[in-house]
């Protein structure tokens, strides 16, 4: 079982290296890197490459360890005994299964994805250890243990907004995805969009690019959005010469609502605009 990427994912060497160490260690693989490089649809592309089942937990500020293994319904039980509902006798009808809990007892070795990690309380990762460790809990209120049939293959994406603690860092195999350079961008492109237009994509590339090394950018354009712009630019049958014109006027790309997604950053380009036309007057 390893995963060399698919047709729709471009999955780098050192990618695949890492998927495929973490499966062989059997630990969870930890990945990070800017939003938008992909570290969700790197989970999705997995369970496609090994025709496995995905099983999603999404990670909120207020997402506790134990919704992951399960939670006792104490209120609807204790309602239902008032109405003298007979199922009350048993309170395995009480208990919901979390996502750890689907996956730990999935008929095939499942793929789980733990998607942003770093949203949730600083103690979550250490809440999760023993899980993660001995792939089993225990179930106080019916006195059952789940085991895992087949240890899952456990995915976890960060996007580094809090500490990971050490204990749990210890227990993962790590990657993190760098921004891609032109080469694997232009691959990407090719993969979603074939067939685009040649002189368009390089004429984008090279402006997405350049944005991103402007100083001073609160959020740089991330893959993903890359995407989305040429997908615009290709609806709005926008030119390539249009994105080449670099005065003061056209500094800021059409469709840039697709790339800059704060008004600092549209008011940073905004001024470099205006220097520019000063520049241009005063030569």
């Amino acid at each position: 079982m390893r995963f060399s990427g698919t047709e729709s994912y471009v999955a780098t060497p050192d990618l695949t290296a890492a998927v495929n160490a973490a499966v062989v260690l059997e630990r969870p693989l930890l990945v990070k890197g800017e939003p938008g490089t992909g570290k969700t649809v790197l989970a999705e592309e997995i369970a496609k490459g090994l025709n496995a089942q995905l099983i999603v937990w999404n990670i909120k500020s207020t997402t506790k360890a134990q919704q992951g293994l399960y939670e006792y319904d104490a209120v609807s039980r204790l309602r239902d005994s008032q109405l003298g509902d007979p199922k009350v006798s048993d309170i395995a009808n009480y208990i919901r299964r979390g996502k750890l809990w689907e996956a730990f007892t999935a008929p095939e070795r499942p793929v789980l994805l733990i998607d942003e990690i770093d949203k949730a309380d600083i103690e979550f990762p250490n809440d999760l250890l023993t899980e993660l460790d001995r792939m089993e809990f225990h179930v106080y209120e019916t006195g059952e243990t789940v085991k895992a049939v087949r240890r899952p293959i456990v995915i976890i994406t960060s996007n580094n907004e809090k500490e990971l603690p050490d204990a749990f860092l210890r227990r993962c195999f790590f990657h993190y995805i760098t921004f891609p350079d032109a080469e694997t961008l232009q691959r990407i492109v090719d993969v979603h969009y074939p067939g685009i237009k040649h002189r368009l994509v390089e004429e984008a590339l090279r402006t997405f690019l350049a944005m991103r090394e402007v100083p001073g950018l609160k959020k740089k354009p991330s893959t993903s959005e890359l995407l989305d712009w040429l997908k615009l630019l290709v609806s709005e049958d926008i030119a390539p010469e249009t994105l080449r014109e670099q005065d003061g006027r056209k500094l800021i790309p059409p469709l840039h609502g697709a790339l800059l997604k704060n008004e600092q950053d549209v008011s940073l380009f905004e001024k470099l605009a205006f220097m520019m036309r000063r520049e241009q007057r005063g030569g």
